[in-house]
């Protein structure tokens, strides 16, 4: 046995890794950049591992969304293109410069800050222009009551000394469902993009496409696609799949292994609040697999694990650091649980749980060791 495996792993396939960057950059347009999105650990598979296979692979660009996140991977020694999706403290402006990292500007107090501090740097710093076209969460509002106004404080950011306005962005909020919406928030993009150029205003990058976009309207893919889920080998919604050729692979298995069974007799309480009851005397696993490791409590008494490739139900709730499932007659000390993995999907968990995949993949916590294959 192992001694890294005694406990709970999640198994990180970088062979699959390098099928689903393939998968997805065959589907791009001569010229088109990818950027790999590694933010929230590179969705819980592990930042710095995926970042470096990323580079060797030949990713053009990758993402993260703080600072933090970006200096761990530079001080790892990661020298790819990095773009910070999320705002940087003003206080912290200077970071960006000293990372040679590219920072998304959403706003012009933040995009003054960063034009001081690379001054004071005597360095430029690259910047993403991030616009809102129907998010409503970051940027510069983009929609027909505001176009002219944000073309005016755009304008305003790529005349601001030290920064070089290499790229412009929005993201799509509905591209999973709606693509009549996706599409408005498209034509808004252009739109913009057209009143940029009749002011002398361009940008070698423009970028929309995350997982959804990239898998299903290959007329936003421009100059950049940003696939993050599909990247680890899932469909932010059933319509995409079949739609990439070869098909994605799942990138990760959670598995754990099983700490001790026990006969309990009919009529016992399983667990904490005594949701559980047992209707006969059961053989019962205990996985040393908790909600601290990222296995979600809502999945008390309704998920599944499986054991010899059979769905094995979670008895009573979930646990910090355990949970209990019906062992059958087979089940023994030491077998290997899978969590998620081929024979017991995400997808299934996070449909029981009322949530999505990109929950439950970032939640692993840090305290469950990544093993790499391949």
């Amino acid at each position: 046995m192992e001694q890294h495996q005694k406990r709970t792993w999640a198994e990180i396939d970088l062979g699959a890794l390098d099928h689903n960057y393939r998968t997805l950059r065959a589907m791009l347009p001569a010229g088109c950049r990818f950027l790999g999105v590694v933010k929230a650990n590179a969705y819980g598979h592990g930042s710095l591992a995926v970042a470096r296979r990323l580079e060797q692979l030949g990713a053009d660009y990758l993402a993260v969304a703080c600072i933090d996140e970006a200096a761990e991977l530079r001080v790892s020694g990661i020298t790819a293109p990095i773009l910070v999706l999320g705002p940087t403290p003003i206080p912290l402006a200077a970071e960006p410069v000293r990372l040679r990292l590219t920072q998304s500007v959403g706003d012009l107090e933040s995009a003054k800050a960063l034009s001081e501090a690379a001054q004071a740097e005597g360095r430029p710093v690259k910047i993403h222009v991030k616009v809102d076209t129907g998010m409503s969460r970051l940027g510069f509002v983009c929609d027909e009551a505001h176009m002219a106004d944000t073309v005016e404080q755009i304008a305003a950011v790529c005349a601001l000394p030290g920064l070089e306005a290499e790229g412009i962005f929005t993201h799509f909020s509905d591209a999973d469902s709606s693509e009549e919406f996706t599409m408005l928030q498209f034509t808004r993009f252009l739109d913009l993009l057209e009143a940029l150029k009749g002011r002398g205003i361009t940008f070698a990058i423009r970028h929309c496409a995350a997982s959804s976009a990239t898998l299903k309207f290959p007329c936003t893919h421009l100059d950049m696609v940003r696939p993050g889920l599909a990247l680890y080998g899932h469909y932010p919604d059933p319509s995409c799949e079949g739609l990439d050729g070869p098909g994605l692979q799942p990138v990760m298995r959670l598995c754990t292994r099983v700490a001790a069974v026990r006969t309990v007799p009919a009529g016992s309480y399983v667990s904490y609040g005594r949701t559980a009851r047992l209707e006969k005397e059961t053989r019962l696993a205990v996985l040393p697999i908790g909600y601290a490791d990222g296995f979600f409590r809502v999945l008390s008494n309704q998920g599944a694990v499986s054991i010899h490739g059979v769905s094995r139900p979670i008895v009573g709730r979930v646990c910090m650091d355990l949970s209990m499932v019906d062992a059958g007659e087979d089940v023994q000390v030491g077998d290997v649980a899978t969590v998620y993995g081929p024979e017991q999907p995400v997808e299934e968990a996070a449909a029981l749980a009322g949530t999505i995949p990109y929950e439950l993949l970032s939640a692993v916590s840090r305290r469950v060791p990544r093993i790499y294959r391949g």
